[in-house]
Parts: structure tokens; sequence; C-alpha cells
């Protein structure tokens, strides 16, 4: 049995990681970190198709699926990339998925060459996910109304369109939100210097997404791409950041010889390295339970559970490692901090993951 990447994903791989590696250079990095978005990688991304790879042909995408996607979202964080490639991608995947053709037309042709940034809005103020959404949607007439609040939204300054779960009267379902009447876009600011937003909706207009009787069961399938992604990136940036602090323990000299050579510093990395892999093993394996149509809402908790404890782990080990220069805003290290401890508890870190892995085993019949 062969568990090695297809030539296509690793295709898609190789072409993200060239961008990244052209676009990310240092002085970019550096001034993109007010806002974490880069207009020209952006640009770049869309040109070259990766902003449309998941997404059918007739939408204007390259017809791959969820490992592609994992492929891009991996070598993304690998070099801590400035796009919001995590909440655009599985929301493209969405319109795509239970969209109508008049929704399809309406965000596909835009998101795929970067002219429309498409973001989820899921996080709410509640101590655990996942609940019941407090954000309500009422029919009026022919027309769904949402009200609530949605916190640290991503790129929610920029979005030209909002995926946003909500309880309604039949149980919980997904619509899409546009900015305007109903809607308040309040720029809220990430310790990485990510722009994200809070969004507050007052009887804002909504379009249902896909029937309501499947509401739950479509809330979840994007829960569970979204909680995808988010473990993807956060592999990548574990990855670029191990990669980044075993270089520096090679040349960084102390008594006269490497600090790599010490047996303390070894061992942290031999740990980070270990840790990186299982999390590695657990994505591929619930990307491609769900890319085959396999119940795989235990994988995906557990990729989201490895991909934040090897983060936590991994992040402070970087700074550790590099001791002064691992704080110093004009190194790397400082980034790869920052935005890993922020993916870290994106969409629910160990515990809250750990916390839904029990629920579903103690679900399960005797």
């Amino acid at each position: 049995m062969d568990f090695s990447l297809s030539e296509t994903q690793n295709d898609a791989a190789e072409l993200a990681a060239t961008i990244f590696k052209n676009e990310c250079t240092p002085d970019r990095l550096k001034a993109a970190d007010k806002g974490r978005f880069d207009e020209a990688l952006w640009g770049k991304l869309g040109e070259a198709g990766l902003l449309g790879l998941s997404l059918p042909e007739a939408d204007g995408g390259a017809g791959l699926g969820l490992l592609e996607l994992c492929s891009v979202l991996v070598e993304a964080g690998r070099l801590v990339a400035p796009a919001p490639l995590a909440s655009h991608l599985p929301t493209a995947l969405a319109i795509a998925q239970f969209g109508d053709d008049a929704t399809r037309a309406a965000w596909l042709p835009g998101a795929v060459t970067g002219e429309k940034v498409l973001t989820a809005a899921f996080s709410e103020e509640r101590e655990h996910a996942p609940v019941t959404p407090t954000t309500t949607a009422e029919a009026d007439g022919g027309t769904w109304l949402l009200t609530g609040v949605k916190t640290v939204v991503p790129s929610g300054t920029r979005a030209a369109v909002f995926l946003v779960p909500a309880s309604t009267p039949d149980g919980v379902a997904a619509f899409l939100v546009e900015p305007g009447a109903g809607v308040h876009v309040l720029p809220q600011r990430l310790s990485d210097g990510g722009e994200v937003a809070r969004v507050e909706l007052e009887r804002a207009p909504g379009v249902l997404l896909g029937d309501l009787a499947d509401g739950a069961a479509i809330v979840e399938w994007i829960e569970q791409r979204l909680t995808l992604a988010a473990a993807a990136l956060e592999l990548g940036i574990v990855k670029g950041a191990l990669e980044l602090t075993a270089a520096y323990a090679k040349t960084r000299e102390q008594f006269g010889r490497p600090i790599g050579t010490f047996q303390a510093v070894s061992q942290r990395l031999a740990d980070g390295y270990i840790d990186i892999l299982g999390a590695d093993l657990m994505l591929w394996q619930a990307a491609w339970r769900l890319e085959e149509g396999l119940p795989a809402a235990t994988e995906v908790a557990g990729a989201k559970l490895w991909a934040a404890d090897a983060g936590h782990k991994v992040a402070h080990t970087t700074v550790h490692v590099h001791g002064g220069v691992g704080i110093d805003m004009d190194g790397e290290a400082h980034r790869y901090f920052t935005t890993g401890k922020l993916g870290e508890f994106l969409l629910g870190g160990t515990t809250e993951q750990a916390r839904k892995i029990g629920a579903l085993l103690a679900a399960e019949p005797v």
C-alpha cells in the first residue's frame, strides 16, 4: 500500500512553495505584519490558480481535492504567508458545494482570481466550542434576517462576504451575509499584527446556503473543512519554525561550539520533529477520509489536536533556542511564535478537540 502523495498533490505543493519563496521575503513579510495581508502575493496566488484549485472546473477552479488544498496550506504556513487562505478556500468550497447557480456565479469567479476575499465567521464569545450558535436567523417574508455577534473574523475588514452559521427555529443553518445594512464591522488586531474583525449583525439580510432541512449537516461539513484547513496551516507553521530553529542551532555558537551539539537543545529539536511527524500523519488521514466521503469527525478533531499541541511545543522551542533573537522584531522567529500560538487555538485548541473526541467516542454504540 502506497501512502505517498500523488504527482498532482506534489505539483500543487511545489507551485505554492515557489510562489511563497519568491514573494515572502523578509522585507515583504515585515511590511505585511501590519494587517498580515500582502496584496501582491494574493494576486500571484490568483494568477497561478491556487485560490480555486479545489473548486469544480465549472466554477472556474482546477477541480482538485482536499489533499491538494492541504498541500498548499502547509506550504503557506511554512513561510508564514500573509494571506487568509485557511478561511477563503473552505468558504469557496462551501459555496461551490451548497450554493445555487446564482450564488456560485456571484462569488466564485471573483474568489478564484482573488478579486474577492471570502471568509467564515464561526467564532463567538463563548467558553467552549462547538455549541449552538447564539447568532439567530428569522424569516421575514422571503428574506432571512440575522442577529448576533461574531468575533475574530479572519480578514473581516476586507471580506466581500461572510459565511455565518446561525440558529433558526428549525435548527442551525449556514448563511452568506454581505457587508452593508445591518452589518457592523469593527476592526480588531491580533498579536501577530493580523487584521480581523468583530462583526455585529442587526437584522442583517442573509442568503441561506443549501436546504434548511440539511442545515446542521451543512454547518458540520463546513466546520470540518475549516478545522482541517487550520490544522494544515498550523502544521506548515511548525515545520517552518523547526527548520528555522534547527538552522540557527547549527550556526549559533556558545562555548566554542554550535548550540545544536548540546544535549538539551538537540533533544528539544528531536521532540519537535517527532511531534510534527504525528501531526503530519493525523492531517493526511483526516483529509483523505473527508475526500473519500467517509466519517471523519474524530479524525479531523485529532488532526487539529495534534497540530495545536505541536504548535504549542514548537513555538516555545523556537523562541527558547533563539534566545534574545527569538523576540527581536527584525528577525523571523517572533513571527512563527505569534502566528503559531494563534493557530494553536483557532477553531479549538487541544482541550476543546479532546473534549470533542471524548464526546464522539462516548456516543459510539458499545
